[in-house]
């Protein structure tokens, strides 16, 4: 039986498992989440479920978008990137057990499905893609959602801790190890866009494509992040990235 698209997914992210697991980050980092693991059935359903292409086992997709890292009332919570509880549950479809982290941060508990905070982020990713395509199905057709980096990096207080804010020696495993998954993802899907939600991940695009592609042509770009950090995305998110891709030529 020939291996799937949604097979060689699931086989690349259980390589970044075993890759990330066990690295290990000094002050200011205090706590690390790794929900590809401990909400690896969810992360797995996902992947089985949206990796494919229109019921093709091989199929592929027009279009991948990339986002940074998990968010802690997101995909730390339901193992799916930009993991808005609602939009999981509801529009995909997806939800059952979470396990918990190792090391849980008191302030950030994970709950799984029954995780009452709004991931905002994804709040609005998701919103806009569920208002285009209120059937899930449709939006996979072409379309696949991932993270460049699984783990979620806090401090003593909580607080999240972005990639960009670790010291290059011990983010230099994690880059090599994060941007060899996104080329086996790219490699499985086989996209004609490249977008980056933000421009931190339209970066990494751009680095892994130079690096594993090389001469090789794709189609590049980026939509606004939606974070409710960006002044920017709260002033009406949904609308804007919508005219980006279609700007881009990409909707």
């Amino acid at each position: 039986m020939p291996e799937t698209t949604s097979h060689r997914l699931i086989d690349a992210a259980q390589d970044l498992i075993r890759e990330l697991k066990p690295l290990c980050f000094k002050d200011p980092v205090s706590h690390v989440y790794l929900p590809t693991e401990y909400a690896w059935d969810r992360h797995r359903e996902y992947l089985e479920r949206f990796g494919g292409a229109g019921g093709v086992p091989s199929g592929k997709k027009r279009v991948l978008m990339l986002g940074m890292n998990p968010g802690p009332w997101g995909m730390a919570q339901t193992g799916v990137p930009f993991g808005e509880v609602p939009a999981v549950r509801d529009w995909m479809g997806i939800s059952g057990p979470v396990n918990k982290p190792e090391n849980e941060h008191p302030k950030r508990p994970v709950d799984g499905f029954d995780c009452t905070r709004s991931e905002v982020s994804g709040r609005r990713l998701w919103g806009l893609f569920a208002g285009k395509y209120p059937n899930p199905e449709d939006f996979f057709e072409e379309h696949f959602v991932a993270n460049y980096c699984p783990l979620v990096w806090m401090g003593e207080t909580g607080k999240n801790i972005t990639p960009d804010k670790l010291p290059q020696s011990e983010m230099v495993p994690v880059e090599k190890s994060c941007r060899k998954h996104l080329a086996a993802v790219i490699t499985a899907l086989d996209p004609e866009w490249l977008v980056g939600v933000g421009a931190y991940a339209e970066k990494k695009l751009i680095e892994t494509v130079r690096e594993y592609f090389p001469g090789r042509e794709f189609r590049t770009g980026k939509i606004l992040h939606p974070s409710p950090a960006s002044p920017a995305a709260n002033r009406g998110w949904e609308p804007q990235a919508e005219r980006q891709l279609v700007e881009m030529g990409v909707w």
